[in-house]
């Protein structure tokens, strides 16, 4: 079944009591992602549930992160331009 990009969303779900959360997806990356964490840690992160469309998943409360933004100064971005296109130029 073909979603829309609308249809692909990602529910994170956790409360103050409980230290697990579930993280319910329709998003294919997502899932690859949480998949990999799942064969690579299975003590850690758990799949609980799966249809043709969705899968739900266990995980860590404190692995769910909230990050500022990335401040960049004008000078850097430009340095970091500067160097990506030193870099694509010298590929060709």
């Amino acid at each position: 079944m073909k979603l829309t990009r609308y249809e692909q969303e990602t529910v994170i779900n956790f409360n103050a009591e409980e230290p697990d959360a579930t993280v319910y997806t329709r998003d294919k990356t997502v899932m690859r992602k949480l998949d990999a964490l799942v064969t690579e840690f299975p003590d850690v992160f758990r799949c609980i549930g799966e249809t043709d469309i969705d899968k739900t998943y266990v995980v860590p409360k404190k692995r769910i992160k909230y990050c500022k933004p990335r401040r960049i100064s004008e000078a850097k971005r430009e340095q970091a331009r500067i160097k990506m296109m030193d870099i694509n130029h010298n590929r060709k």
